[in-house]
């Protein structure tokens, strides 16, 4: 009757992969070597602070609502949300900027 931490994290995702999506179909995507480049510090400080956070009693999960899949002490299911974060964020700017400006490797930069 409960939702789990991934039944929210669905949500999230879902949505991440309809911008994705979209970004395809319209030929307006991010960087995605910039992408993958972020999300492997985002993940690392991620695991770092959130296993923090949880060591020391600041956050704490439903055993019931979690997968039991850890790293360290952080559920798995905490890293979607950076996840989500790095290629949600970057998919909404290219489909959001003009077209020349900033999708794909058009962009040169304010001055061109």
């Amino acid at each position: 009757d409960h939702m789990t931490y991934w039944s929210l994290n669905l949500i999230f995702l879902a949505i991440v992969a309809a911008l994705v999506i979209a970004g395809f179909i319209v030929r307006r995507t991010p960087r995605w070597r910039a992408v993958g480049a972020t999300a492997a510090i985002v993940l690392v400080m991620t695991a770092i602070f959130d296993n923090v956070m949880i060591s020391i009693g600041l956050v704490a999960y439903n055993p019931q609502l979690i997968s039991g899949v850890f790293i360290g002490v952080a559920p798995i299911e905490d890293f979607a949300y950076a996840i989500a974060a790095v290629i949600g964020l970057p998919a909404l700017w290219a489909l959001l900027t003009p077209a020349g400006r900033g999708a794909r490797s058009e962009y040169r930069g304010p001055d061109a």
